[in-house]
């Protein structure tokens, strides 16, 4: 019975290490993730990236098409990830046979080895331009869920769709007292997500509010950095960065819109939606008219909004709920069109060093410096879109070891640790078994 005793606490001995992100592959249980786009000619190959992701520990990546590269590439490693239908393929998905095409051609050859959480049907279309693509959304949506559904993945894989916070009717501070701009086609997007269990996907970047009006936006405000905050006067809250007010703003807005159409047009609002930050980052770089596109700034923005997250804490007016976050952009891209700012959202240089000071070490057998893909043609659409700062050694920059921070990784030893201490355990249990026989 002593041996039976003791042969039961071992998996409790051996959990501590099994934590150890050296010892697994990926996990997308992290809080943050990242947007990988190819809008590049000077990127390195999936592959690569691949082996670069693992090495900072992200286990979440945000796509914007469905790249059999891409998703060949990440077969097997435990990375979640989020799929993207452009906005020139809205229209023609509309159709339930166009959906089912899309899904069997672009899902369903790389299940289950890929794991794809999400698509998402566009990018802002909602507030964008072209009304043909916008009346078409919800549409697009519903055709590809059906899809899913008929197939038997519409459990493992849920359908959204991005949306900017131009939707709302406030600018800075951007409070939750902010309402949205009138629009009959939100109300029933956000029924679908609701009936779904999809959630709610914003771009969020601060960085337009003070490029916009860095004489009135407080960039401490915006970055995250020690600053007086604003109080909402509707609820008392408040609110010391800007983020946490644009998706408390959303909150808001949805439960406003809830409320009226439930009064007027009777439609069962949402009730339960989750918002997410689908894209959020700061430009490095930047043309001489766009005010605080710096690798400092950017540094400082990036750096302050991981540790905030990875604290697993939610907004002043829900602090329950953590929020999810998906970095923009994993690397520079070259080609993309726009102010250079544009071409300066990445965490990393297309040859996988880091564009500025993160506390990111990348082992050289990491670098993907050495074999460039070629010319992408994808990334994100259109162009909108923490306290160490720049300027120190990239391994004490910001204090946190990967870019997740929500598992403070090991040193290598770790692995030959794991196995010593696994060895003596069973040293340990095979001397007093013996010793128990021989009483």
């Amino acid at each position: 019975m002593a041996v039976r005793s003791l042969l039961s606490l071992l998996p409790l001995l051996l959990l501590p290490l099994l934590r150890c992100p050296h010892l697994a592959s990926a996990t997308s249980s992290s809080l943050v993730g990242v947007n990988y786009g190819l809008l590049g000619n000077n990127l390195p190959p999936p592959e690569k990236v691949a082996s670069l992701l693992r090495t900072i520990n992200v286990g979440r990546v945000k796509l914007y098409d469905a790249d059999p590269s891409v998703l060949r590439a990440f077969a097997n490693t435990g990375v979640e990830l989020i799929i993207g239908i452009p906005d020139r393929c809205v229209v023609k998905v509309c159709d339930s046979a166009e959906a089912l095409a899309w899904v069997r051609a672009n899902i369903q050859p790389y299940l289950p080895a890929t794991k794809i959480a999400a698509i998402t049907v566009g990018n802002e279309v909602v507030t964008g331009n072209n009304t043909s693509i916008a009346h078409s959304l919800l549409p697009a949506m519903e055709s590809i869920h059906s899809a899913l559904a008929s197939l038997g993945f519409d459990r493992q894989i849920v359908v959204t769709t991005p949306h900017s916070v131009a939707f709302l009717a406030s600018s800075y501070p951007l409070l939750p007292v902010a309402s949205i701009r009138p629009n009959p086609l939100l109300c029933p997007i956000f029924n679908f997500l609701d009936k779904t269990g999809s959630p709610l996907l914003i771009n969020a970047y601060p960085y337009f509010a003070y490029k916009s009006e860095p004489g009135n936006v407080s960039l401490d405000y915006v970055l995250f950095e020690p600053n007086a905050g604003v109080v909402d006067p509707k609820s008392g809250l408040r609110y010391i960065n800007m983020l946490h007010a644009q998706v408390d703003a959303v909150y808001a807005a949805i439960a406003a819109v809830d409320a009226v159409y439930a009064a007027i047009a009777a439609v069962g609002g949402p009730k339960g939606l989750e918002v997410r930050i689908s894209e959020t980052g700061w430009p490095s770089g930047g043309d001489a008219d766009e005010p605080g596109a710096t690798q400092d700034n950017a540094a400082k923005y990036n750096g302050n909004l991981m540790r905030l997250i990875a604290e697993e804490k939610g907004t002043p007016a829900r602090p329950g709920t953590p929020l999810r976050v998906y970095v923009f952009a994993l690397f520079n891209e070259n080609l993309k069109p726009g102010p250079a700012s544009e071409r300066n959202y990445g965490l990393f240089k297309a040859d996988g060093t880091p564009a500025y000071p993160l506390g990111i070490t990348v082992p050289p057998e990491n670098n993907t410096a050495s074999t460039p893909s070629g010319g992408g043609t994808h990334g994100r659409g259109g162009g909108a879109g923490s306290n160490d700062h720049g300027g120190q050694d990239d391994d004490s920059a910001s204090g946190y070891y990967d870019i997740s921070s929500a598992v403070v990784s090991l040193p290598s030893y770790g692995l030959f640790f794991f196995f010593f201490f696994f060895f003596f355990l069973w040293a340990f249990c095979t001397n007093f078994v013996k010793m128990e026989y021989k009483k």
